[in-house]
């Protein structure tokens, strides 16, 4: 079983990957985070912080009757939730990868990081996200952006309370959060695989480059002519590098059969 998390889009950009680590016998699980994507309910400031969206995952974990280990991969801010599962989690995780992760102080970028201010939370419309977020979306997909493409990532934002869940989420990033991981990420023995898009102008692959030469047990795959979402722009050779990094870790227990995406209604706050 491996869980997939999104973290500034939704769990969309692991569409394209889904079905090879399914043939290649995995059970992944791309799950949307409270209030964003397709799922119900709302964060607030305190809910979308990284420990108490890795805690989230954990009782997310739980739900699905997992037994043992799980593997964890992570994409953007949930990165930084699927590192805080590594190593201050509840739950033991066999194995991690990082999709154009945020790492270090590589973030909030600017565009994120002006909704940590309330006056331009106060004053912003649904509009004005959707706009803001085509251009963040277009430029995430780069080679791969079309315009039904964009239009599809962007579809959850024309509901009110997913823009204010976005804001929150935008609003509570913060470097500390990975910054602090360092130390222990540093005796962490557990696997951990760094698959980066090399035109990535939101999390920079000199970012990698320092999390690899400086964090045991990590291997950097670069992948050329993609961009912050490389599951789009070279879907086969993400699928199997994941499929063949998770396939190495210890097996988990549960009743999922297959990949899916799943989201939750507002009980899974």
């Amino acid at each position: 079983m491996a869980i997939l998390l999104h973290g500034t889009y939704w769990s969309r950009v692991w569409l394209p990957v889904l079905q090879g680590l399914a043939d290649a016998g995995l059970r992944p699980i791309a799950v949307d985070l409270p209030g964003l994507g397709r799922s119900g309910g709302e964060l607030t400031l305190a809910s979308a912080a990284v420990p108490a969206l890795a805690e989230w995952v954990s009782r997310f974990a739980d739900a699905l009757e997992l037994d043992g280990p799980i593997a964890v991969a992570g994409h953007d801010i949930g990165g930084a939730v699927a590192q805080h599962l590594l190593v201050r989690g509840t739950r033991e995780v066999s194995a991690l990868a990082l999709v154009n992760s945020v790492t270090y102080d590589s973030w909030p970028v600017p565009g994120v990081a002006k909704y940590r201010d309330p006056a331009v939370v106060a004053a912003t419309t649904v509009d004005e996200i959707l706009g803001a977020r085509r251009l963040a979306v277009t430029a995430a997909l780069a080679g791969a952006a079309t315009e039904p493409l964009v239009g599809e990532y962007l579809e959850p934002w024309s509901d009110v309370r997913v823009c204010r869940s976005w804001m929150n989420l935008a609003g509570a990033a913060d470097s500390r959060y990975t910054l602090d991981l360092v130390p222990a990420l540093q005796q962490s023995p557990t696997p951990k695989l760094l698959i980066w898009g090399e035109d990535d102008t939101f999390q920079k692959v000199e970012y990698a480059e320092r999390f690899t030469s400086e964090i045991p047990h990590t291997t950097l795959a670069r992948i050329p002519n993609a961009g912050h979402i490389p599951m789009e722009n070279a879907p086969d050779r993400v699928a199997t590098l994941l499929a063949d990094f998770l396939k190495a870790a210890p097996v988990t227990g549960g009743r999922t059969a297959a990949a899916r995406r799943l989201s939750f209604g507002d009980e899974n706050r």
